[in-house]
C-alpha cells in the first residue's frame, strides 16, 4: 500500500532537510533527495492537497505584552 501523499512529501521533505543540515546544499544526495521532494509535493499536489496541508500553520504562544 502506498503512503498517504501528504505523509510521503512531508518524510522527503524532511530527508532532504536533513541531508541539506548535514552534507550542505550542493552534494549530490541532497540534490537527489530535494528532487524526490518535489516529485512527492507535487503528486500530493496533483491529487488535490493545498500547500496547507503540507505545511500546516503553527501554533504560536501568546505572548505577554511588553510593558
Amino acid at each position: 500500500m502506498t503512503p498517504h501523499p501528504i505523509r510521503a512529501a512531508r518524510a522527503a521533505q524532511h530527508r532532504a532537510a536533513r541531508a541539506a543540515a548535514r552534507v550542505g546544499t550542493h552534494h549530490p544526495l541532497t540534490r537527489l533527495l530535494l528532487a524526490a521532494a518535489a516529485v512527492a509535493a507535487a503528486a500530493a499536489w496533483e491529487a488535490g492537497h493545498r500547500v496547507a496541508d503540507l505545511h500546516p500553520p503553527r501554533r504560536h504562544h501568546k505572548r505577554a505584552p511588553r510593558v
